[in-house]
């Protein structure tokens, strides 16, 4: 633009005042029209080129290699996972873009079968099967469980999810043509509950009334197995209280966790149980002293109807018409009921003896054995010198040998002397070890409390 100076050289006549005023009006029109247009341009510019960077710098943040990647999805219902990280979980096409098959596996069903039920190549199978020791679990399919592909552009499959169980279930993914196989577990929120009530008739009526499972009652039944025998000794009023885990996923209730406490007063006298874990893994119930619960054997191997015929020095045998002595108690039940092992042991015999039919001896330590005679059958994988755990299934109830019906015929031996299983004082299982005693005093503390305050309500509710 020309300066005040120049414009004065250019007009030097009488009006020149008046031309000035004229041209200079006529100039700063024309400037301020060209700064109208000039600088919003060069601001929208400018701002235009400050919001590229913003966003240049703000897509460096977020992905320092400037690259735009899939990511990478879970399965339907699959919450968060434990033993997998997510940089671990191999990534998927976009979901949108693949269509999907479930299926409810059936009996008999084979990962085979259902490919070729779902027209999918064949070649494929080889390489799932192989993409990880994990995919082992796609060769023993389970009837009721459902298989969810994913399928991309040529019927190739993307990803294969299989629902092994409430909490784990199995991914293969297709990457690259390679495909990977892992296993996502999720973690239930756990949550303690209670419970307690009296008998009138039977423990399971009454569990059930308190809104116990069956597996509960049953759970709370084992644990006391060795103080209380619950076909023989429960009578009207005894009570029970019971702290548990209930167990959560996404909000709904999948099951129940551990008996975490428990009392049950039998004929008056209560007994105590607290579930510890020490610092070691090892699990058990013990009492406030520190004392197992556990007894080296249980007081009865078998589910049982009735004692048929109990310990006696002399008795008439109903098949050979002779008296002669009854060294055992014989326990009547079902064809077929299992029969457990009464303590941990060895097999010393299993086969036909005699009167005593189908048989199984185990040998406890130096000191004990004990004898199961009649069986229909023996438990897979039992065999002699085979070591067994307490409670563990080694046969079934029969009538092999010289029965009138269905029973087991247990014997318990101490030194090679027999004793009546009904009544003879049974050795504890070790106590908590002397290191982990205070441990267990300080985390069973409050299970006590609410142990008192579960008896306490109890006894203010009924008259005993």
């Amino acid at each position: 633009m020309a300066s005040e100076s120049t414009i004065n050289k250019d007009y030097k006549t009488a009006d020149q005042t008046e031309r000035r005023s004229r041209i200079g009006v006529t100039r700063l029109h024309i400037f301020l029209l060209l700064t109208a247009i000039i600088i919003p341009g060069a601001f929208l510019a400018l701002t235009s080129n400050e919001a590229e960077a913003i966003r240049v710098d703000a897509g460096s943040a977020a992905n320092p290699e400037s690259e735009i990647r899939p990511l990478a999805l879970p399965a339907p219902d699959q919450g968060p996972a434990t033993g997998t990280s997510a940089s671990s979980v191999p990534a998927i096409p976009d979901i949108n873009a693949l269509q999907e098959k479930t299926v409810t596996i059936k009996k008999g069903d084979t990962l085979s079968g259902i490919f070729t039920d779902l027209a999918l190549d064949q070649n494929h199978l080889f390489n799932i099967l192989e993409s990880g020791k994990e995919a082992a679990t796609l060769k023993h399919l389970l009837p009721g469980n459902q298989l969810l592909f994913r399928i991309g552009t040529n019927n190739q499959i993307q990803q294969l999810v299989y629902k092994i169980d409430t909490t784990s279930s199995l991914h293969i993914t297709n990457n690259d043509d390679a495909y990977s196989a892992h296993v996502l577990v999720k973690t239930p929120e756990r949550y303690i509950t209670q419970a307690s009530g009296a008998i009138t008739s039977s423990l399971f009526l009454a569990g059930q009334a308190a809104g116990l499972s069956d597996d509960l009652i049953m759970e709370l039944a084992n644990i006391f197995a060795w103080d209380v025998d619950f076909a023989l000794d429960i009578r009207e009023n005894d009570r029970f209280s019971v702290i548990y885990e209930e167990l959560y996923l996404d909000g709904e209730k999948i099951g129940n966790g551990h008996i975490l406490a428990a009392d049950f007063t039998n004929q008056g006298r209560t007994y105590r149980a607290l579930r510890y874990t020490d610092p070691e893994g090892g699990s058990d119930y013990f009492t406030p002293e520190g004392n197992s619960l556990r007894k080296a054997f249980l007081r009865s191997p078998v589910d049982f109807r009735r004692v048929s015929s109990g310990f006696q020095g002399e008795r008439y045998h109903p098949i050979l018409g002779t008296k002669r002595p009854h060294r055992g108690v014989d326990y009547a039940a079902a064809v077929g009921t299992p029969i457990k092992a009464a303590g941990d042991g060895k097999i010393l015999f299993k086969g036909t003896k005699g009167g005593y039919g189908r048989t199984i001896i185990v040998q406890h330590g130096t000191q004990y054995s004990t004898l199961y005679g009649h069986l229909s059958g023996y438990a897979r994988g039992i065999t002699p010198g085979k070591p067994v755990r307490q409670g563990q299934t080694i046969g079934y109830v029969g009538m092999s040998g010289l029965a009138t019906g269905p029973h087991l015929h247990y014997e318990f031996l101490v030194n090679g002397i027999h004793r009546n299983p009904l009544t003879v004082k049974l050795p504890n299982a070790l106590p908590i070890s002397e290191k982990f005693l205070a441990d267990f005093k300080q985390k069973s503390r409050s299970m006590i409390v609410m142990l008192d305050m579960l008896e306490n309500a109890l006894l203010a509710e009924n008259t005993f």
